[in-house]
């Protein structure tokens, strides 16, 4: 899979991209993640790419001609699945969207700034708007992050054992289930008996079960 990343601060991304799981995905030549700068399709020499908002109002927004011409740059180098942009008032990123993701082979992603991107930029080129939350953030940087990681975790290989992700929270609309480690007993708080029974039906049976306990009691709305 490979993924573009459009952004005014590329450096919001180094860490996260940059480490664990991500780090791994990458060196593998499973996933590649390429941040760009916006600044290089900048109108002027002084790296403009933002402007006042018509109509007045406080915060500045990100200009048409360097997005478009961002876009359309990239786009002669690939044939993107999605450009997606990532804003509050998008579709809810959920467990959903990041397997439909993780199913495309080429992504571009817009990190809006300041007020957002000039609106026409939204109606000709964006193909699917996406929000990790209903709240506002300074910038798209850290939203990208969460998506490029929940998608990128789910790639054939990426992880040591590829079933782990199968078993996460909301891959089947529930809660996953409690788990234990070594020892069996510390401080007397002991491990649940039927874990250390060796009965692999009775432990898929009983993890069922709590999984759907947990869901009921702490997210219901997912029942």
């Amino acid at each position: 899979m490979h993924i573009d990343i459009i952004t005014v601060v590329p450096e919001l991304l180094e860490s996260p991209l940059g480490h664990s799981i991500m780090k791994r995905a990458q060196e593998k030549n499973l996933l590649t993640v390429k941040t760009h700068h916006l600044r290089q399709w900048a109108v002027n020499e002084y790296g403009q790419v933002d402007d006042y908002q018509y109509g007045g109002g406080a915060g500045m927004v990100m200009m048409c001609e360097p997005l478009a011409n961002a876009i359309e740059g990239l786009s002669k180098e690939r044939s993107y699945d999605d450009i997606i942009y990532m804003t509050p008032d998008g579709e809810q990123f959920n467990q959903s969207t990041a397997n439909q993701l993780s199913l495309k082979n080429n992504l571009l992603i817009i990190c809006g700034h300041y007020k957002g991107i000039d609106q026409r930029i939204r109606e000709h080129f964006i193909t699917r708007e996406i929000s990790i939350g209903d709240y506002v953030l300074s910038g798209g940087e850290l939203a990208a992050a969460v998506v490029v990681d929940a998608i990128g975790r789910l790639l054939p290989g990426v992880l040591n054992n590829e079933t782990s992700a199968l078993f996460d929270s909301f891959q089947d609309n529930l809660l996953a289930p409690p788990v234990y480690t070594r020892p069996a007993d510390f401080r007397g708080w002991k491990v649940p008996d039927i874990l250390l029974s060796g009965d692999l039906k009775k432990i898929e049976d009983w993890r069922y079960d709590q999984s759907v306990e947990r869901t009921t009691s702490k997210r219901p709305d997912l029942l």
